[in-house]
């Protein structure tokens, strides 16, 4: 295609292009006058003068091979752009698949710490429960230990002189079963709940009470803690008064009268 064909674009040509363009339109002349040549019957019989007259040469025949390039160059166009955008296409796509695995990836890293942290809260509970489990069977252990070593008085003279020297032997208060027994047997008889009510000291409003007779204040001052705060209690009787004899006499056991 002549450069001339080509609109909005003009440039001088040169000399081959001239002689190209003077070809065709030589071409173009021989063919014309093949054209208006009759058959040789004709020719024969009528003669046909021709014209010296140069044929001018037209662009018309160029204007289907500019559509046709134009065609070229607008599909070359159009597939450039599907190509552009194919390959943005492709681009987006591995981007997204690169974010999702990505993203799968810190899913699963989550959820794998997620996994692990409630293991070792599980781990941790469990074994705090075992330690408070053990704890507590020691514990029951101990009491079981503790109960066991514990004697069982019976509720009797008997028995109220037995508990009343063992709680004397924790307390270091001096003191036997003869003396407790013996002192008793004097004052009271064996009755928790014996009371003097005609002596000085019922007199002045504080009678001697309990298995070994005695009064309140006495009771109150030599009172051995671990033992109800009670005259009446045989125990708690028995243990103070002991408490109180060792203090005055050195030990019950040298206590043969009133004291």
């Amino acid at each position: 295609m002549s450069a001339s064909s080509i609109p909005g674009r003009r440039r001088r040509l040169n000399k081959t292009q001239k002689l190209s363009v003077a070809g065709v339109s030589a071409l173009g002349a021989a063919a014309l006058v093949f054209s208006l040549v009759p058959s040789s019957a004709e020719a024969e019989s009528t003669p046909v003068a021709l014209s010296a007259a140069p044929v001018a040469f037209t662009s018309a025949g160029s204007v289907p091979q500019a559509k046709t390039v134009q065609a070229s160059i607008i599909e070359q166009h159009s597939t450039a752009e599907q190509l552009v955008k194919a390959a943005d296409a492709a681009k987006a796509k591995a981007a997204a698949v690169k974010a999702k695995t990505a993203a799968d990836a810190q899913a699963k890293v989550k959820a794998a710490a997620q996994v692990k942290a409630k293991a070792a809260a599980e781990a941790k509970a469990k074994s705090a429960a075992k330690a408070k489990a053990d704890a507590k069977k020691r514990t029951d252990q101990a009491a079981s230990r503790s109960a066991a070593r514990t004697p069982v008085f019976a509720n009797n003279l008997d028995g109220w002189i037995k508990e009343a020297l063992s709680i004397m032997k924790d307390k270091g208060i001096p003191g036997s079963y003869d003396g407790l027994h013996r002192n008793i047997m004097r004052e009271s008889t064996g009755n928790p709940n014996a009371i003097n009510g005609w002596d000085v000291n019922a007199q002045n409003g504080v009678p001697s009470i309990g298995l070994l007779q005695i009064i309140k204040p006495t009771f109150d001052a030599y009172h051995v803690s671990g033992t109800p705060r009670s005259q009446y209690d045989p125990v708690a009787n028995l243990t103070a008064a002991a408490n109180y004899a060792a203090d005055k006499y050195g030990s019950i056991d040298n206590v043969n009268s009133a004291y």
